[in-house]
């Protein structure tokens, strides 16, 4: 990851890759064909913590989905300052890789992602509408595209130019700024 954030993506070989990791280069190729399947898995572990923490904060907030939603865009916004995997990752998505070549399968992977992401959080709002924390009226697959790029938009503005506002200071405001959009928006509302 620090190769790929220092070097980018397509200068990085793998053997500096694995020259770094001080394995040989047969290493990392019996565990992987190319970059991007390293790549890929770099990112499902990033994601996959994720998912634990989910769990975890349905567990801490048991009935209380909007809660759980905040906890977690809270965490994501904060873990890019602080955590340095998280960091990194988000880094080199943004800014440091190019989806041509050998990583255009990922750039495939990463838009079949961002749909399910789109699912998973709507129907994370279906469930704050149901827990009655959300308004019946929000239109929810609008909202989950809204928070998606929002989030992301954060993140990537940051990394961009990182002494340009306190990420982790602001975290909380950014996340409740977006909940009470969907909350008061009247043009995130079914029509009457």
């Amino acid at each position: 990851m620090r190769l790929f954030s220092q070097q980018g993506v397509s200068s990085t070989s793998l053997a500096e890759i694995a020259k770094a990791a001080g394995v040989t280069r047969g290493a990392i190729y019996w565990h992987f064909k190319n970059k991007s399947e390293l790549f890929s898995e770099i990112w499902e572990l990033s994601e996959s913590s994720i998912a634990d923490l989910e769990i975890e904060y349905q567990a801490k907030f048991p009935g209380d989905p909007l809660s759980v939603l905040r906890e977690i865009l809270i965490y994501i916004l904060e873990a890019t300052v602080v955590v340095e995997r998280r960091r990194l990752m988000m880094e080199i998505i943004f800014h440091k890789c190019e989806f041509v070549g050998e990583m255009a399968v990922v750039q495939q992977a990463q838009r079949s992602l961002c749909l399910e992401s789109y699912d998973r959080i709507e129907q994370t709002l279906v469930q704050c509408i149901q827990a009655r924390v959300l308004p019946e009226s929000l239109l929810t697959r609008r909202a989950a595209i809204l928070m998606r790029c929002y989030i992301s938009g954060i993140m990537e503005n940051w990394l961009f130019a990182p002494d340009s506002f306190d990420l982790k200071k602001d975290a909380h405001d950014f996340v409740e700024i977006l909940l009470e959009m969907f909350q008061h928006c009247p043009t995130l509302r079914k029509p009457a």
